[in-house]
């Protein structure tokens, strides 16, 4: 039986409390939420019998649980991480995206090394039925060898994107990217979950193994297709963000016609709920784990780079910490040209 604690009562934490409620290994124990009088409903509404804190620092070190998620906004997850590790907390589980610049992902990944605090991300499309029966087929070889993906991610890249990039490095074996060329339009920018981001991108990232891949976020088609297009050398598969399945084409075999799941987004948090307690239990790399989050991420900073120089960025990525698209744009970057609007 592990002792869970939740940080942040807000909606996102939902998903989570309802999945946590089927897995007899959890216990949830305490609550943590500035709001409290919210915190006491969302105990109420899942029947947690959990002591309600304001300041999880506080209940960190009253309750000293084995495993915290976290829902908090994503300038808070470094110093919420922080404070876990240095607490004792076996597990962490923290909604993405992993931080607002690049050097809170890199610290958060030397805290989890140094500490062996088990750190994962809520990338939980990973366990959409669909996703995972388009990895099963993609390493069968059903569209040949893989050449290009079309990746589609309203409305931003760090927020949304993060699931995009993991997605498109889990279709694609979790090889790393060589490199990113990204072009972003800051002039409207949107705040999401306390960070400044752009209102449409646009870019290409090759991975290591040569596989080409195109991106396109935002703009002025919010309802535009969220999810990948896999191009390989005998077909095609669509699948959207969920695990969707659209069309798909085998060359060699124009008669294929493969059965879908009925319910291609199956249980996705259960998925996450199940993998981090079982990783937990058995000492074992995540599916979730901090590592894939850090390279979803290095492509986002570095596609942000790109931005900033004004040409292709090889990765790794070396010599920033900072988030570059918040410097262009506190820079006035993005500032209209005279005489044009916003």
């Amino acid at each position: 039986m592990y002792r869970v604690a939740f940080i942040g009562c807000g909606n996102r934490a939902k998903p989570h409390a309802a999945a946590v409620q089927t897995d007899s290994r959890c216990e949830v124990v305490a609550l943590a939420d500035l709001n409290t009088e919210a915190a006491r409903a969302f105990n109420d509404h899942y029947g947690f019998n959990a002591v309600v804190y304001a300041d999880y620092i506080e209940m960190l070190a009253a309750v000293k649980p084995d495993i915290v998620i976290s829902c908090l906004w994503t300038p808070l997850h470094l110093q919420m991480f922080q404070a876990c590790a240095a607490a004792g907390v076996k597990a962490v589980h923290s909604e993405k995206p992993m931080a607002p610049s690049w050097g809170d992902c890199l610290e958060m990944a030397r805290i989890a090394e140094e500490t062996g605090s088990q750190l994962t991300f809520c990338h939980q499309r990973r366990f959409a039925e669909g996703n995972q029966l388009v990895r099963q087929w993609m390493k069968e070889g059903r569209i040949g060898k893989l050449l290009r993906m079309d990746l589609y991610s309203p409305p931003n890249l760090l927020d949304c994107g993060t699931h995009t990039f993991d997605q498109a490095l889990s279709f694609n074996e979790e090889i790393g990217v060589k490199w990113v060329l990204g072009a972003v339009d800051g002039t409207n920018p949107l705040n999401w979950f306390n960070v400044r981001a752009e209102s449409m991108a646009v870019g290409t990232l090759v991975f290591e193994n040569g596989v080409r891949a195109n991106i396109q976020t935002g703009g002025p088609d919010q309802d535009m297709h969220t999810g990948i297009r896999l191009i390989g050398s005998g077909g095609f598969i669509e699948v959207n963000w969920d695990g969707g399945i659209g069309e798909v084409r085998s060359y060699d075999d124009p008669a294929w016609k493969p059965e879908v799941p009925s319910s291609p987004e199956g249980n996705q948090m259960t998925g996450v709920i199940d993998d981090i307690v079982s990783s937990l239990a058995a000492g074992t790399e995540p599916e979730l784990s901090y590592r894939k989050a850090l390279r979803a991420s290095e492509i986002i900073y570095a596609f942000y780079e790109s931005v900033r120089r004004h040409a292709r960025v090889e990765l790794p990525l070396e010599g920033v910490t900072d988030n570059p698209f918040i410097q262009l744009l506190e820079a006035g970057h993005f500032a209209p040209a005279a005489g044009q609007g916003a």
